[in-house]
């Protein structure tokens, strides 16, 4: 189905959606020769600019046909650039990427050609990642080879934030004289770190300097395109778009168009400076653009079909762009094409007021009628969001894409102020990536890695010992047959978990001062707020608040281990630790009676069962101590989330049978929800034992629920999806999304991928073309629980 609100639109998505992601290898040759030019003359910051300007000089522009806002990654859609510096790929690499079966990148024979005599031999022994593994512990090693964390930093860059206001209301002039400022009361008589406060600035001012050639140079090459342009209605909209790029990034944009043309320029300014995770996102969008939107209707310039044909045409530029290219274990806990550049709508004013507007829903039907990947969309609901509102969201989500997920505005605020944040820059955060909270365009969020809370309880079981891999992997604490009471067995998980969090952390601490000291993002540091005034970067503490994250993955799954063996084991004896072990080192198989008690007879966290609700928070509150307020290397904190994207099914492929029923080598349960199949009193009393988990200390959780279409068919289905969205949140749940998918319509998507390219679900923190999972990935959520009111 052609989708879009006119021709125009209709062909940038179809073009969107049919190039096959490609490698480029333009950005990697240019950023080698700027090296090679630059490195060792000037000071690393200044370098990491001058390289960045140079790429900004040379990149090929591209203006596809009919489109209305410009830029592109690479040199055009589809187009994936490569970051040496930070992972420089194998000549194998590049096979493997052209040759998987999914998430693949075509690679051409000039590709390979230029990687293998240009860009290995340059990088293969200065990349980030090559620093990573020459500073880790064998320890360390063994936790991430082994399935017990994962590394976001390894193959990607820190900068995990996202936009507020200033660039609607500044331009690069604008910033340009901020830094000058900055530089004038540098003290070199009196403070040590002025030299590296100087390089700092200098490095920004260059960076100011080179989006604003990139600009230059788009308005130079729209006017060249409209001079050979034969049709009168194209020709105008070129010279529009030169017009456009003449203001924009410049100064600040007058007009709705050139609002959302700045935020694309930045936007292609800070993912291309470093691939960072995730992506770059707008944040609050609709409140961005509204001022604009107002003035320009008031006056008769735009209307709203002319704003909703920009919106649309932006979607696409945000499709156009697959994540980076990612190999081994960081492929397999984000498995997508989609970067996670997530749009925020709805919520609350920065002075407490409603925050919906009239470009709120021309979003909303915008996300509507594109049905894309990307950008991701979530509204934010709270106390004072219409019910209208609600409902039309409700009404898109009933569709069964994904989008949009829901988030408690209310809940987010308080999380934000319990981390330290001002009401003001509290209420003009949010959510990004899956669901992570922060302060926008104010605070370096960075996620560090997911933790394998399932794994350490295994290990727990088994006195450090990984059955696995064949490696003592943890301290010993005891054997599974000597504790003799959940306590003891719970203060031995205790232990093992702060061993492994203590390896995590130190690791963390070396990569975030390999960045800061290595890989500076100066052009980032410039929209980010308080990095020039202290004059220091993105990756050094230069933003106004600096968290870091850990994410806490199968807290469903260790529930109900924990349930299986306390109530089994201790409480009714039904039977022994060691026939437990036994059935678990056998995958169940001749323990079919045990298999069938602790698959059904025992306690799931899910169902609003105290017994079983208790002891997730007994694994939430370890975690949560474990790690929360823990010193980073920036100044900041660290705080936990709890979200997969698709770890859960990489965890779950390195790990034996569990306690709670669950067979080697299958998939964790995903974020908070219930482990597959244990939640059997529907989705109130999901909602209810979620809600025991006090989210608001942490930086965001994340719940599916599925549903078929005939649950939430009809104006009945839509309140009661709304009731549930509404009563969740007044329990101070962070987060909630659906899909809404009939099971047997999945199973034949699974063996009919061709004749279903187009079916869309919901995986975790995100949505993914049903036929680009991975079979296990599938098949965990076709087990999903189906949930009826």
């Amino acid at each position: 189905m052609r989708r879009g609100m006119n021709e125009r639109v209709k062909k940038l998505r179809e073009q969107s959606m049919s190039v096959q992601p490609h490698i480029s290898i333009e950005r990697a040759t240019l950023m080698t020769e700027a090296y090679k030019k630059y490195a060792g003359t000037e000071a690393v910051p200044v370098v990491r600019a001058l390289a960045f300007k140079y790429f900004m000089e040379n990149r090929t522009l591209c203006i596809n046909e009919d489109e209305l806002i410009v830029g592109e990654k690479g040199e055009g859609p589809q187009s994936s650039p490569t970051f040496p510096e930070l992972c420089c790929h194998t000549l194998e690499d590049f096979t493997v990427m052209d040759s998987r079966e999914k998430i693949s990148f075509r690679v051409n024979d000039e590709t390979r050609k230029i990687q293998e005599e240009k860009i290995i031999p340059y990088w293969e022994n200065r990349s980030i990642r090559k620093m990573i593994y020459d500073h880790m512990t064998s320890d360390w090693i063994n936790c991430y080879e082994n399935g017990i964390f994962t590394e976001f930093m390894e193959q990607r860059g820190p900068g995990h934030t996202v936009a507020d206001g200033k660039m609607y209301k500044k331009g690069f002039l604008d910033f340009k004289k901020d830094i000058e400022e900055s530089l004038s009361k540098i003290d070199y008589m009196n403070d040590k770190e002025a030299y590296e406060k100087e390089n700092q600035l200098k490095a920004m001012s260059i960076c100011c300097d080179a989006i604003m050639i990139y600009g230059k140079r788009y308005s130079e090459y729209a006017k060249e395109l409209a001079s050979k342009e034969t049709n009168e209605v194209r020709k105008k909209e070129l010279l529009k778009i030169a017009e456009n790029c003449e203001v924009v990034p410049s100064h600040a944009p007058k007009t709705f168009y050139q609002a959302i043309q700045m935020y694309w320029f930045v936007h292609i300014g800070v993912t291309t400076e470093l691939n960072i995770w995730d992506a770059f996102s707008p944040g609050r969008l609709d409140q961005h653009l509204n001022p604009f939107y107002e003035k320009e209707v008031e006056e008769g310039t735009l209307t709203s079909d002319n704003a909703k044909e920009l919106l649309e045409c932006l979607w696409v530029k945000f499709n156009n762009q697959p994540a980076p290219p990612k190999v081994g274990i960081t492929l397999k806990e984000s498995g997508t094409y989609t970067d996670f550049a997530n749009i925020n709508t709805g919520g609350i004013t920065s002075d407490g007021h409603d925050g919906i507007n009239e470009v709120s829903y021309l979003i909303l039907d915008t996300m509507d009628e594109m049905k894309l990947l990307q950008p991701s969309s979530n509204v934010q609901i709270s106390k004072k969001t219409p019910h209208k509102f609600l409902k039309r969201a409700c009404e898109i989500s009933r569709k069964g894409w994904g989008q949009p997920a829901f988030y408690n505005t209310d809940a987010i605020i308080q999380e934000l102020l319990n981390a330290g944040k001002s009401i003001e820059d509290a209420r003009e955060g949010g959510t990004s990536g899956c669901v992570e909270t922060g302060a926008y365009g104010k605070e370096a969020y960075i996620l560090t890695g997911y933790l394998n809370l399932p794994k350490i309880l295994e290990l727990t079981l088994n006195d450090g010992y990984d059955k696995i891999s064949g490696k003592q992997l943890g301290i010993k604490t005891g054997k599974a047959e000597d504790f003799k009471s959940y306590e003891e067995l719970f203060e031995a998980f205790k232990k093992q978990l702060n061993y492994f969090v203590d390896i995590k952390i130190a690791g963390n601490n070396i990569i975030e001062s390999i960045y800061a000291k290595n890989m500076p993002s100066p052009f980032l540091s410039i929209i980010v707020s308080d990095c020039i005034s202290k004059a220091k970067d993105y990756n050094a503490g230069g933003a106004r608040y600096n968290t870091n994250y850990i994410q806490g993955v199968g807290i469903g799954t260790i529930t109900d281990c924990l349930s299986s063996i306390k109530y089994n084991v201790y409480d009714k004896k039904k039977f022994s630790m060691n026939e437990l072990m036994e059935a678990l080192d056998n995958n169940f198989e001749g323990y079919e009676q045990i298999h069938n008690i602790v698959l059904n007879k025992t306690p799931k966290y899910g169902n609003d069962d105290d017994y079983a609700d208790e002891l997730m928070l007994d694994a939430f509150n370890a975690f949560y101590n474990e790690v929360t307020d823990r010193r980073n290397m920036k100044g900041g904190y660290y705080r936990i989330n709890m979200l997969p994207t698709t770890c859960h099914v990489y965890f779950g492929e390195v790990m034996t049978a569990s306690a709670n029923g669950r067979l080697a080598n299958k998939p964790l349960s995903e974020g908070i929800s219930p482990a597959k199949g244990a939640d059997r009193n529907g989705p109130t009393s999901v909602v209810k034992s979620a809600a025991k988990m006090d989210h608001l200390r942490t930086g965001g959780t994340l719940l599916n629920q599925k549903f078929t279409p005939s649950v939430v068919a009809g104006d009945e289905g839509l309140e009661n999806m709304a009731a549930l969205v509404k009563s969740y949140f007044v329990m101070d749940g962070h987060h909630i999304q659906f899909n809404v998918v009939d099971r047997q319509l999945l199973i034949d998507a699974q063996n009919n991928p061709e004749e279903y390219k187009d079916l869309i679900v919901r995986v975790a923190g995100y949505s993914d073309h049903f036929h680009n999972l991975s079979k296990s990935l599938q098949d965990e959520i076709i087990e999903r629980t189906e949930q009826a009111f």
